[in-house]
């Protein structure tokens, strides 16, 4: 593991190498009092096919709040599940295609 250009407000991430090869990262892409969108007020999905170059596929939250804490698997029938701290009252699951990605 090396660091990447990634922006994150020293904040948790999580990552995946999916079974058909790429790498797959959740985290917040933001910085810590940049203005809005800032700190964990934006959770995102990014992927690489080589683990250096990563591209941006999908927001999955962007308001004011807090969304922190994310992981991420991949089931037995392909689908990839994330759950993340949702506002610091509650646990948010998604479950995701990553041929949609």
């Amino acid at each position: 593991m090396t660091a990447t250009i990634l922006p994150n407000p020293d904040s948790g991430i999580d990552a995946l190498t999916l079974a058909d090869g790429r790498h797959i990262l959740a985290y917040n892409h933001t910085k810590s009092k940049s203005g809005f969108p800032e700190g964990r007020n934006m959770l995102n999905i990014t992927v690489s096919e080589n683990g250096i170059n990563w591209k941006p596929v999908m927001t999955l939250e962007r308001q004011e709040g807090e969304y922190s804490y994310p992981a991420i698997i991949q089931s037995s029938d392909g689908l990839l599940h994330v759950t993340y701290t949702y506002q610091r009252r509650s646990i948010k699951h998604l479950v995701i295609d990553p041929d949609s990605l």
